[in-house]
Order: structure tokens, then sequence, then C-alpha cells
């Protein structure tokens, strides 16, 4: 089996390469490839004339414009990168008859109540980069190409920019730090995201009628501020030498923070349908969290 993984060099991307390769060969492929080959999703005539030169039997986008802010002030780049090219992937899935697995938001809600989101709730983005990725939902399903969508929410990993390698690097010059204490979510490693799509593309290889959307997310929920206090705590006990601690976290509403692009403040995913579906288990928040910080630390 042939899986191409585009945006390989991303955070999930790198993972899937590890948790991909026992299923088949693997083409990663970047926004620059080799050989004329092309894995630039703003490029969609070259994305599609590489994957009808690869042929593979699953394509795996971890691409995207995924800068919330800097969406506000690039709405066509931000369309063509998440909806137009993942409509591209679509159309050449369908024609090979390929697998197209895609990555999709809790952004495409509108981040109101405290209950959980399923994936039969109405989508209802507030922000450029929600409404391009729910356009590149769209898109998928209309094709008719055999396709899982996953929503997933508040993506970390040991490489890359994200909210625990920012709070440690704040942490190593601050005494203290302000964090939003009203959105609620659940922290999600890359690797986990990596290791469920791989369980997820062997099965639904075999049985088709899984092909849909899943939202997957670590258990368990916590706000951006308790996620601080914890990065905050496992990095002192991991050895880094921190000015500020978990004590010196000082929590805030998001009206304190004025940013372009609004912020849900229930980015809480109902998990039930994945596990159940799939007969996995999905582990806490904290786990996924203390095992990064490890890694990043030399300790994993």
């Amino acid at each position: 089996m042939k899986i191409l993984v585009l945006g390989p060099n991303g955070q999930v991307g790198w993972e899937l390469q590890r948790s991909l390769a026992p299923l088949g060969q693997i083409l990663a492929l970047a926004r620059q490839g080799e050989d004329g080959l092309c894995g630039d999703l703003a490029d969609p005539e070259s994305l599609a004339a590489s994957i009808k030169a690869l042929s593979p039997d699953v394509i795996v986008n971890a691409a995207a414009h995924t800068n919330v802010d800097q969406a506000e002030k690039e709405p066509d780049l931000s369309e063509s990168i998440n909806a137009r090219a993942p409509g591209v992937m679509a159309r050449e899935a369908r024609r090979l008859g390929s697998l197209l697995v895609h990555y999709s938001t809790d952004y495409v809600f509108d981040g109101s109540g405290v209950r959980p989101w399923r994936e039969d709730d109405i989508p209802d983005p507030k922000n450029v980069y929600g409404r391009t990725k729910l356009k590149g939902e769209e898109a998928v399903r209309e094709s008719d190409c055999r396709h899982l969508i996953f929503r997933t929410s508040w993506v970390y990993a040991g490489r890359g920019k994200n909210f625990i390698h920012t709070m440690l690097k704040l942490a190593t010059e601050r005494p203290s730090l302000r964090v939003i204490n009203d959105q609620f979510g659940a922290p999600t490693g890359a690797e986990l995201i990596a290791d469920v799509t791989a369980h997820a593309i062997r099965a639904a290889q075999k049985d088709q009628s899984l092909a849909g959307v899943y939202h997957l997310a670590a258990t368990g929920q916590t706000s951006w501020w308790d996620y601080a206090r914890l990065v905050m705590e496992e990095g002192r006990q991991a050895g880094l030498e921190l000015k500020a601690n978990a004590d010196s976290v000082e929590p805030v509403a998001s009206e304190e923070f004025s940013t372009p692009a609004s912020r849900p403040k229930n980015s809480r995913l109902d998990t039930s349908k994945l596990q159940e579906t799939f007969s996995i288990h999905l582990p806490r928040w904290e786990d996924g969290v203390r095992r990064c910080i490890q890694e990043i630390c030399g300790g994993g």
C-alpha cells in the first residue's frame, strides 16, 4: 500500500511518517518535492498532477493554514489551502479509488455552551480559519470519495510551535505569566493523532462503511490557565530552570487579550463515536502533556 503524506514536516505530519510506516510505503511530499512533484496546497494544479503521478492508495492531508490570526489577514490564501486544496485531493482520491484522510478543527463550531461538540452538531464558525476549514470538510464530503475526517483541537508536539513551547520559553524569561482561563478544551498530542489515524486507516481499508467525520481529542478537559500550570510544574520537575512557576500563572478573561481572530470558549469534543466505532481508548490529556515535556527536556 502506498500512502501519500502531505505536510510531512508539521507536527502531525512528522508523527504520521512513524505511525503509518508499518502499513505501507510512505510517500512524504512537502511543498517543494523532488522530481518535479509538488505538495504546495496553494498550487492546486501542481498538487493534482503530483497525486496523479504518485497514484497512492491513501492520501493523508496533514497540511493546512493553521495560523488563526494570520488567516484573518490572508483570507484568500487560507481559502486556497484549507478549502480548495482538500477539494482537489478529494477529486483525485475519487478518481483513483483512494482513501482520503483529512484533519479539521473544533473551530468549525461557534464555541458556545459547555457540552462537548458532537459530529452531528450544526457548524457555525466565527473566524476565517474555521470557515475555510469547514469548506474543506464540505468539499471532501461532497466529492463522494472514501474519506476519514478527524476534527481535533489544541494540538501540540515535541517539535514545532505550540502552547507548551511558548509557555516554557516565556517562563524562562518572566517571573509571572497571564493566561486565559475561560476557554476550555483538551490538549491533544500529534503522536496520539497519528497513532489513531493509523488504526483507523487499517480498519477503514477493510470496511468502507467506516468512512465519515470523527472527533479526535484526548480525554478530559482543561482551561489554558490550568494547562499552563501543569506545564510549569512538569517543566520544573524535568529540571528546567524557570523563573515562573504554577503559582505565578495569573488567570485572565479572554476579553483582556485582543486578537484579530475570535477564539471559541468551548472547544470540548465528544469522542464517543470514534472510540466506539474503532474500539480504541483515548488517554487523559495530562498523560500526553507530561510525556511531551519529558521529550522536550531530553528525558523521553
